[in-house]
Parts: structure tokens; C-alpha cells; sequence
């Protein structure tokens, strides 16, 4: 008897369920969806702005800063031989980009210890690298804070829930779980949108900024090869 009286309830809950399908006219609009993932879609979409800012500003001075004349060293070396040093810092002051800072301050320092010439290289390369991370230690937490809003959006969801089912007793309408299950699926949904994009743009532009550094390295090299053997290659 129990058993007919469940699944006959169970009938029940599926009818209306159906019912209430049935009678909507169409999927809900995006604006229905953020509406009803609650309140915790206003920090997310806050979130996944500053993602996509930081990404694009970050992207385009990275850019910047490896679009780099592969003949600029050259051109520097001729000047040191020719010795035209004040046409060498000119040429460097001409050419915006961490390398030309880094090789310019190395040619300020000719003259004195090789040692000193190549920390104060190093100290340059490492500012101009700390300049191009700016934003990215914002962008790993987005990568990781993001889900772990919309975690919290699907624990606030089901807590929805299970609270309008205890209120409701025996008489349990799907419209009663509709908003907390709304609230815990669409804030999760919303979260991944927001984590996976920063995460993969992350590690992109850390990559990148990897790349930058070896090229920096390589001219760091070039540059001090210059001064030990300046005699050799004239």
C-alpha cells in the first residue's frame, strides 16, 4: 500500500512537472538566466570584466614590448666599435622596449667592472619584467576564485531549496525548488565561463613573458660579449 501511495505521488510530481514545461513558451532569455543565478552573478560579471581587461592590456604591452629589430644589437655594436656611444644611447632611447632599456643602461655603465655593468643590466631586465606581470597575479586569482564563487552559489542554491521544502511539509511543488536550483546550477555554470578563460589566459601571457625574458637573456649575453672582446671584432 505505502509503495502504490509513493509511486502514485511520485506520478504526481511528474505531472506537474510536465505541466509546468509544458506551458512555458520558449527557454528563458539570458537576462531571465543571470536574474535568476541570485545576487552572486553581480561579483562574477564583475570578475569576468576584469579578466577579460587585464587579458587585452596585458596581451597588447607584451606585444609591444617583443616587437623587436633583430638588427639592434648589430647596429649597437657598430656604434661601441665606431665609437659613437652617444649614437648608441640615442638608438636605445628610440627603440621602446625592455631590451633597448636594459642594453642602454649597460652602455651607460662602459667604462666600469664588467661585474657592475652586468648587475645593473640584471637590475633593469628584472624591473621591466616585474612591469609586464602587473595584473597577472589578479588574473590567477580570478582563474581560481571564480568556481569557487560559483561552488558557493550551488551550496546557497541547494540550502534555497531544501529550506522551501521544509517550509512547504508534505505539499512539494517543483515551482518551490525552481529558484534554489536556479540559483545553484547557473552560478556554477557562470563561474567555469569566467575561471576557465582567465586560467588559460594566464598561463598564455605567462608564456609569453617567458619568451621575452630568453630574448632578453640572449642580448644580456651579446651585449657583455661586446665589452670582454671589443678588440677581436673590429
Amino acid at each position: 500500500m505505502n509503495i502504490f501511495l509513493q509511486t502514485t505521488d511520485a506520478a504526481e510530481l511528474l505531472e506537474q512537472i510536465t505541466a509546468q514545461t509544458a506551458d512555458k513558451s520558449g527557454i528563458m532569455s539570458f537576462g531571465e538566466l543571470v536574474v535568476a543565478g541570485g545576487w552572486l552573478m553581480i561579483p562574477l560579471a564583475l570578475l569576468g570584466a576584469a579578466s577579460i581587461y587585464i587579458f587585452v592590456e596585458r596581451y597588447m604591452a607584451i606585444r609591444k614590448a617583443m616587437n623587436f629589430d633583430s638588427n639592434f644589437i648589430n647596429n649597437i655594436r657598430e656604434d661601441i666599435y665606431e665609437g659613437k656611444i652617444n649614437s648608441a644611447v640615442q638608438l636605445c632611447k628610440n627603440t621602446d622596449t625592455p631590451i633597448a632599456r636594459m642594453i642602454e643602461k649597460g652602455i651607460e655603465r662602459i667604462g666600469r667592472p664588467l661585474n657592475d655593468v652586468q648587475s645593473s643590466i640584471e637590475n633593469v631586465a628584472n624591473l621591466e619584467v616585474s612591469k609586464l606581470e602587473n595584473g597577472l597575479p589578479f588574473l590567477a586569482t580570478i582563474a581560481e576564485g571564480a568556481p569557487m564563487i560559483g561552488f558557493l552559489g550551488t551550496v546557497i542554491g541547494m540550502v534555497i531549496a531544501f529550506m522551501n521544502m521544509s517550509q512547504a511539509g508534505g505539499a512539494i511543488d517543483i515551482g518551490m525548488l525552481s529558484s534554489g536550483m536556479y540559483t545553484a546550477m547557473i552560478t556554477t555554470v557562470a563561474g567555469l565561463i569566467v575561471g576557465i578563460p582567465a586560467f588559460f589566459g594566464y598561463n598564455y601571457l605567462v608564456a609569453r613573458i617567458e619568451r621575452l625574458v630568453f630574448q632578453m637573456e640572449v642580448n644580456s649575453i651579446a651585449f657583455m660579449d661586446l665589452l670582454n672582446q671589443p678588440v677581436d671584432k673590429r
